[in-house]
């Protein structure tokens, strides 16, 4: 076991320099120029910039030389800076990359992973009922209210649960869910208020995430159940005389967990990625929100950070997934 994860762990090194560089190289021959957005925004007042300033502005953001010996030079200086855990300045926000993160951080994660756990708690047993029902009433329900929440665009979704779900008054001046943002921006809240706020504020967006994700998986453990149910060991279970639930829950339910586990390999990663259409729908301050204002403004280090810090849970989450394999199944060894 050990020497494997040593192997993997050093297979994903030569992975994430790979992922740097090609992430780098993308970023550089973006069509979004920091530098040309700053002068653009500096020169609304009709102010006249000189060619010698704007040399300087290129010279001090790292971005005065694009040709390919240039961008490979300015990667390998992102690369040193990295080996020394130096991450960075943000050239929209002046700040360091790293405290920025984590700002941001905290609410998609809090989002995401209360939307993981109720996504799984709703899509497994959903999955299996329409499995072991299959053709029934119940299964064409289940498969049709996935199908609407597969074909909804997040952003249309959002929309819909702002206007039907984010006005619905109390009576007393508030409303039951606060259609945007994180907090309400009115006088100091106690901790139980101020908790019950963040509620109302973060219910929208997680129900949103959760429909999205529900369907997906759902699908996904319906048509592995499925196939582990036509299996010859799940009809001679059958043939002996044993109960249809142990049958489902303990031979069948058992072998369908290594694809779940599967798919758990980017639940790392998801964590903390955030979710660019949902945070900037509902106006929450988090890291999908930050990152994708970062990338329309070509804020190199941010986006940099942003992405290699994804490469590096997905490497570790595809890791942790294939451990999880020998404790889902003895069978699997690893070599």
């Amino acid at each position: 076991m050990l020497k494997y994860v040593l192997k993997r762990l050093g297979l994903s090194i030569i992975i994430l320099l790979g992922v740097s560089m090609i992430i780098y190289f993308l970023v550089r021959l973006m069509p979004v120029d920091f530098v040309m957005r700053r002068l653009s925004e500096m020169n609304q007042g009709g102010a006249t910039i000189s060619q010698e300033t704007i040399e300087e502005m290129y010279k001090r953001y790292g971005l005065s030389d694009s040709s390919f010996f240039g961008i490979l030079n300015g990667y390998a200086s992102w690369l040193w800076h990295l080996c020394h855990f130096d991450f960075g300045v943000s050239f929209r926000g002046g700040g360091e990359v790293i405290q920025e993160i984590a700002t941001h951080m905290p609410v998609s994660f809090a989002v995401a992973f209360i939307s993981i756990i109720f996504e799984y708690m709703i899509a497994i047993p959903l999955g299996v009922t329409a499995a072991t029902h299959q053709y029934s009433i119940r299964d064409y329900v289940v498969t049709i209210l996935v199908m609407v929440g597969i074909s909804l665009p997040s952003f249309f979704l959002g929309r819909a649960l702002q206007h039907s779900l984010g006005f619905i008054s109390l009576g007393n001046g508030e409303v039951l869910f606060y259609p945007n943002g994180l907090k309400y921006a009115g006088s100091t809240l106690n901790f139980f208020d101020q908790l019950i706020d963040y509620l109302k504020h973060l219910t929208l967006p997680i129900l949103s995430t959760i429909i999205l994700g529900v369907g997906g998986t759902m699908r996904y453990m319906r048509t592995n159940m499925l196939e582990v149910l036509n299996s010859d060991y799940i009809r001679t279970a059958r043939a002996k005389g044993l109960k249809e639930t142990k049958v489902i829950y303990k031979h069948a339910f058992r072998n369908t967990m290594i694809p779940i586990v599967t798919m758990m390999a980017g639940v790392l990663p998801s964590l903390f990625s955030g979710a660019m259409i949902t945070e900037d729908v509902f106006d929450l301050p988090g890291i999908g929100e930050w990152a994708l204002k970062a990338t329309q403004a070509g804020d190199i280090p941010v986006i940099m950070t942003y992405n290699m810090f994804l490469a590096l849970l997905s490497v570790i989450g595809v890791l942790l997934s294939d451990l999880m394999y020998v404790v889902v199944d003895p069978r699997v060894k690893l070599s």
